[in-house]
């Protein structure tokens, strides 16, 4: 099995092919999501574009080719150990952007 890459010219996946890759791994976007370890609500927001990011692109259709010739793609992605990532846009109560605030003086 050979696999060509190339970044010069790639075309982003479009969605409907992303799913055509998710159906040939048996994988619905919420499983692929949880695979990965992504919120499955980030994987499908990529409908409303239309396209998919190169990355989840890439590991969809390696998983599509591996689970069409057998090989245990899920075990395999088992192993590896995901880190927890930061939610995005939940700041600490007291601060904005990382920035603690102060009270303004609105009274002079």
């Amino acid at each position: 099995m050979y696999i060509k890459l190339c970044v010069q010219g790639f075309d982003a996946m479009v969605y409907e092919k992303f799913l055509h890759d998710l159906a040939r791994a048996g994988l619905s976007v919420r499983a692929f999501a949880e695979l990965i370890g992504m919120n499955p609500n980030s994987v499908s927001n990529y409908a409303r574009s239309g396209v998919v990011p190169d990355h989840l692109a890439i590991i969809a259709a390696l998983v599509a080719e591996m689970g069409v010739n057998g090989l245990d793609f899920q075990g395999l992605l088992a192993k590896v150990e995901l880190t927890a990532k930061k939610p995005r846009g939940r700041a600490k109560s007291g601060q904005f952007g990382g920035d603690r605030q102060v009270p303004l003086d609105l009274d002079e």
